[in-house]
């Protein structure tokens, strides 16, 4: 793999706030929302130095409309990238080298409420989120992980731990609104 994953970065976050304006700039008035999603959302474990966004909208077409905005901001335009009702982005520095990706889904998609269930869950269970760091420590162990291998030995975890996050996200949901 080009880069391995890495202890986490504090400054993660502030990279997150700065790219969400300047996205903000970009899309404008059809942004719901802006989350800070992937493993360099969730404290205390390893992950790939990007940064996933995840951006909610009132309207993809009009994403559509804005993808020559996005493009001219540096961004690869890369349609639904195999999730219907997904518009995909993602960035490059000026050494090639991955730096942001960029979810974008009508807001209330289930792609939105399943990828805010993981993190948060991850960041509830800090046991649940070490375990996930270290399965990711042994597929990149000693650099000779290709991307597909690290995403496919990622994948069973994953939708496990989505299945259990969304039961726990929505029960915390019901219990906010009850309560």
């Amino acid at each position: 793999m080009d880069r391995l994953v890495m202890l986490h970065n504090p400054l993660w976050k502030e990279v997150f706030r700065d790219e969400a304006s300047a996205i903000h700039s970009v899309l404008g008035g059809n942004i719901i929302d802006v989350h800070h999603i992937g493993s360099t959302s969730i404290p205390d474990i390893l992950a790939k130095p990007i940064i996933d966004i995840l951006v909610e909208v009132s309207s993809l077409n009009k994403v559509d409309l804005q993808s020559t905005q996005m493009k001219a901001f540096g961004y690869e335009v890369m349609g639904a990238y195999g999730i219907e009702g997904r518009r995909y982005f993602r960035k490059t520095d000026v050494r090639g080298i991955r730096t942001h990706h960029v979810h974008i889904f009508v807001a209330e998609s289930n792609h939105v409420e399943r990828h805010l269930a993981f993190r948060d869950f991850l960041i509830a269970h800090p046991k649940k989120a070490q375990a996930y760091s270290q399965l990711k420590a042994s597929l990149t162990r000693g650099g000779k992980a290709s991307w597909d291998g690290y995403v496919d030995g990622k994948d069973p975890f994953i939708k496990a731990t989505e299945i259990e996050a969304l039961i726990w996200f929505r029960a915390k949901r019901l219990s906010s609104v009850s309560g």
